[in-house]
């Protein structure tokens, strides 16, 4: 599969994408996002899925720069590859690159069987958009489910 062929309406959907998390910490930011995947029907043990993405953010820094981070999970709890998104009123402490807090968090949710062709295409599309600094300004100020799913798609 290349990476164009992969339809990014399939991993993520307005269901997946909650602008106003409550979280004040990390492990909160996460257990919201988990809820809407669990939710949803893409994953099938919160707890479970919330044990494999913590474990991965103990091996290596997922924040990104410019308030992102991109915490992933492969996980035998994952029923279908998706990605859902949040943001935070207030900011949230997180390792990252830049040293800085985050506000904007894209969780990974990937199928073990999935993890070496879908989400490091995943990953890459993600990474390649939020090299962009304009991208990243308009996540933090798009309003809507609708308009983050525009840039996504139009950018993905």
């Amino acid at each position: 599969m290349r990476i164009d062929e992969l339809e990014f309406s399939k991993v993520i959907s307005e269901d997946l994408i909650q602008l106003d998390l409550k979280a004040t910490s990390k492990i909160e930011v996460i257990e919201e996002l988990t809820n809407l995947l669990y939710v949803n029907g893409f994953i099938s043990d919160e707890e479970g899925f919330i044990k494999d993405v913590m474990y991965r953010e103990n091996e290596g820094v997922t924040g990104l720069e410019k308030g992102i981070a991109i915490p992933h999970g492969k996980s035998a709890y994952v029923l279908k590859t998706s990605i859902a998104i949040g943001r935070t009123k207030k900011q949230i402490e997180w390792e990252s690159m830049d040293g800085n807090p985050i506000n904007i968090i894209i969780l990974f949710a990937v199928k073990d069987t999935d993890k070496t062709t879908t989400h490091i295409k995943l990953l890459q599309k993600v990474a390649v958009l939020l090299s962009d600094e304009e991208k990243i300004e308009q996540f933090q100020i798009l309003q809507t489910k609708e308009e983050i799913l525009h840039l996504l798609s139009r950018n993905l």
